[in-house]
């Protein structure tokens, strides 16, 4: 069968939106119709190659569609179904997974952008296998994915709104909520105001956190930011965020500080602007070949902590009808999240207004 797809051909170039035939699903795989698919960060880290496909690669990550075929074996799902796609597919048996950390699953050796047996399901005109970001590939009309990548929910939502909690909503949300468990009261900063930023605002709002600092270089995302529930703003582009947040909480740092953007710099400043037995939460994917320096003596004498939150340490099936939840209850913004819905043949213009800090989410939405 024929699907149209957003494809890297070469890093930091622009995105080719190519023709390619899609293979039916092979045993407890799924055929999906998508119907939107968020344009994050991480899409454009496999652009650049801050996350490493080796092209061709379909990208898409953060998505929602309906079942149109499943393959032998599959008991999750059936024809009709609505389905947000996770971009974690986890075994259920590992060590890791007993231990309900599902995002962190040891169980697959699979080559990256594979399916489970190590094969293709994409291919070019010129018969080039085109690897599956995540193994799902959502900024593609037609896609096949594991069936334990797929979380069912009511038809109701509408599918843009259902994609968001595919990773925006789940990652920074559940950073607050899993991750760092932030209680009533506690204050929070909140380095990188995208996406994800917006969504870890969110989280903290939900927790009751007394103070929630937004950090961004960007005025724009500090509008968003305030709309979202931040009750105060640093512009990075204008003042040391680091002196601003220690300014705004008397000296002492905040609570918890989360670091969404994935940079070295930014890290650093997140661990600084925490105060003595304070947490900073690293969110932000950055490059293998960055590192941080952190003098021991202060991890011993300030009894800082220094965590990582891998898509908000969520277990799919239960957190992110958990969210949907929340936004039937108003607790949640999801409408107010999506500025701005594009073509997949507007790849390209959705990715420079998502860096120029246009957007709070752009949106790729599918025909019906």
């Amino acid at each position: 069968m024929k699907t149209k797809a957003a494809v890297v051909y070469e890093h930091d170039a622009p995105i080719v939106v190519d023709n390619l035939t899609l293979d039916e699903p092979k045993e407890r795989e799924v055929l999906l119709r998508m119907g939107a698919s968020g344009v994050c960060h991480s899409d454009l880290s496999v652009v650049n190659g801050t996350i490493f496909y080796a092209p061709p690669v379909a990208l898409g990550h953060e998505g929602a569609g309906v079942v149109e075929r499943v393959g032998s074996g599959v008991s999750y799902v059936k024809p009709g179904d609505h389905v947000i796609l996770s971009f974690v597919t986890y075994c259920e048996a590992c060590p890791m997974c007993q231990m309900g950390r599902v995002c962190l699953c040891t169980g697959y050796s699979i080559r990256k952008g594979h399916q489970l047996d190590n094969t293709c399901r994409l291919h070019n005109a010129s018969g080039q296998n085109v690897l599956q970001m995540a193994r799902i590939a959502t900024m593609s009309e037609l896609t096949v994915a594991p069936e334990q990548a797929l979380i069912k929910i009511d038809p109701e939502y509408p599918m843009d709104k259902a994609a968001l909690v595919g990773c925006g909503v789940t990652t920074g949300v559940g950073a607050v909520l899993n991750t760092a468990d932030v209680k009533p009261g506690d204050t929070i900063a909140v380095i990188g105001a995208g996406g994800v930023g917006l969504n870890v605002i969110q989280g903290a709002v939900i927790a009751d956190a007394q103070r929630i600092i937004a950090v961004d270089r960007v005025e724009k995302k500090l509008h968003f930011a305030r709309q979202f529930g931040a009750t105060d703003t640093v512009n990075a582009s204008q003042v040391d965020p680091v002196e601003a947040v220690l300014e705004l909480t008397g000296g002492l740092g905040v609570d918890f500080a989360f670091e969404v953007i994935g940079k070295s710099v930014t890290i650093q400043q997140a661990f600084d602007m925490t105060r003595p037995a304070g947490t900073a939460v690293v969110i932000g994917l950055a490059r293998s070949e960055d590192t941080i320096s952190v003098p021991p003596q202060i991890l011993t004498m300030s009894e800082k902590k220094l965590i990582g939150s891998y898509y908000g340490s969520s277990r799919p099936r239960i957190d992110m009808p958990k969210y949907l939840r929340l936004y039937d209850e108003g607790k949640l913004k999801l409408d107010e999240l999506i500025t701005q819905t594009y073509r997949l043949e507007q790849i390209n213009e959705a990715f420079a207004d998502m860096e120029a800090g246009k957007n709070a989410r752009g949106m790729i939405v599918f025909d019906a």
